[in-house]
């Protein structure tokens, strides 16, 4: 596939912000292709999209040193992943500042024929948390072998998405169960 959509960042919120990009796709900035292109910033992302977590629980979280978190985070905030969330009082009654995913990463695509990294950073992550979370945690899994002209790929890729929207645009009326995550791959075989 040329590009890469989705991040699989299902967090669409009832804002006016999160509806207004509703459906509507473009083509990711340099600066939102880099920040997305890391395998930390896009578990980083992940993680926000299903609750409000501050730089500190986002670093016991991905076991990573919480200054090297802090510095991924302002990457994705100077981007418009992430947004600081109000500040609450924490469990001991210290005031904590959480970040929220905005749910903008869904709707880019990202030239992944110009940038190694915007390929391998999300596999990468998905590969982490897949590992993270055990074998037992896989729900359904499909592997195909298909021979697609780069009009089919555009096709199937485009009937995918249009799937995932649907469920992604909805995604807010079944917070209640549980949160599963996903990636759609599609790769040329080597000859």
């Amino acid at each position: 596939m040329d590009y890469c959509r989705g991040m699989a960042e299902q967090d669409i919120r009832q804002s006016g912000e999160a509806e207004s990009t509703t459906g509507k796709r473009r083509e990711a900035t340099v600066r939102e292709a880099k920040a997305l292109a890391h395998p930390l910033r896009v578990r980083i992302l992940r993680l926000c999209g299903q609750r409000e977590l501050t730089n500190k629980q986002l670093a016991d979280r991905l076991g990573r040193d919480p200054g090297t978190v802090l510095h991924h985070v302002r990457h994705l905030l100077g981007a418009g992943f992430l947004e600081q969330a109000p500040v609450r009082s924490g469990e001991s009654g210290a005031l904590e500042k959480p970040y929220r995913s905005t749910g903008l990463s869904w709707w880019l695509s990202t030239r992944l024929d110009e940038d190694e990294a915007a390929a391998a950073g999300p596999v990468q992550a998905f590969q982490e948390e897949l590992a993270e979370a055990g074998p037992g945690s896989v729900r359904t899994f499909s592997r195909f072998l298909l021979h697609l002209s780069p009009e089919e790929v555009a096709e199937l890729d485009r009937r995918i998405l249009a799937v995932l929207d649907e469920y992604i645009e909805t995604d807010d009326q079944r917070r209640d169960r549980p949160a599963l995550g996903g990636m759609f791959v599609l790769h040329q075989l080597p000859d």
